[in-house]
């Protein structure tokens, strides 16, 4: 069956590699960027396959402008694919207020304005699937990512929450949790660091600086087997709430559990002393 995708930060990286392979598999896409004229030079399909449309997810009058846009054009969305969003890494106390809640602005409510403007089309239509990416880093937050891992937390106990609101009017949600993908996620152009300079953090920084250095571009993960993975997890009829993406990701999801489990274990004492005393 094609499917209308509505794919977000559709010009470079995840969001690019995901639009091609959708487009390859024979679907219609409604790809969306801030910067147009990049897009269409990276995407190319016939008009009753591909719609290029301008989008900031932080700007309202857009995304509802581009949304009517897709249904003018396909009368459908079937699928959205909420990519677009960039990391603030850096160790917090160097983070300032402006660029946390700059954070939060892209990753978390401009990716909740995108879904809220696109759930209607799929409540009338009765189907639709909603994926949004998250990270690895939405599993387990490490030295330098707090901020950017507080942003996916965030995201995912939203889409946890609405995978089970939205199931029974027939709509699907998926939390996407990649691990590290061969894009341009490292690149200056992509990656924010913290502002402020605190001698007492400063060689931590510095490695963790340069171990993303010497990761960019070199990341195991292929933006095209992911798109592929997607389409296939969008046939299923009872697709999963949470997809680890990549066997670095997968790895992290065991971390995190044996973490959880040994925690939940040394505490069950102190966990049970808060009840109130039987009566």
């Amino acid at each position: 069956m094609r499917k209308v995708w509505f794919i977000t930060g559709a010009n470079r990286g995840l969001g690019l590699g995901i639009a091609q392979a959708v487009l390859a598999a024979g679907h219609a896409v409604v790809a969306t960027a801030r910067n147009i004229d990049d897009l269409k030079k990276k995407l190319t399909g016939e008009p009753s396959s591909l719609l290029c449309l301008p989008l900031d997810i932080t700007d309202a009058d857009q995304i509802k402008t581009s949304v009517q846009g897709a249904v003018d054009t396909f009368n459908r969305i079937d699928v959205l694919v909420n990519n677009a969003g960039y990391g603030q890494l850096g160790w917090f106390e160097n983070t300032s207020d402006e660029q946390v809640r700059r954070q939060f602005e892209t990753n978390v409510f401009g990716t909740m304005n995108v879904t809220r403007a696109i759930l209607p089309v799929m409540r009338a239509q009765r189907s639709g699937h909603v994926f949004t990416i998250s990270s690895a880093a939405g599993m387990i937050s490490v030295a330098g990512s707090s901020t950017y891992s507080a942003s996916k937390f965030a995201v995912e106990g939203w889409m946890e929450g609405l995978a089970n609101e939205v199931a029974p009017l027939g709509i699907h949600a998926t939390i996407v949790a990649p691990g590290f993908f061969k894009t341009d996620f490292l690149d200056p152009t992509s990656v924010s660091y913290g502002t402020n300079d605190i001698p007492e953090y400063a060689e931590s920084i510095k490695a963790f600086n340069n171990f993303h250095d010497q990761m960019n571009h070199q990341q195991v993960g292929d933006p095209a087997k992911l798109g592929a993975a997607l389409i296939t997890l969008s046939d299923w009829a009872e697709p999963p709430v949470r997809y680890a993406a990549g066997s670095d990701s997968l790895g992290v999801v065991h971390a995190k559990i044996e973490i959880m489990l040994k925690q939940a274990e040394l505490l069950a004492p102190l966990s049970a002393s808060t009840d109130s005393a039987a009566t």
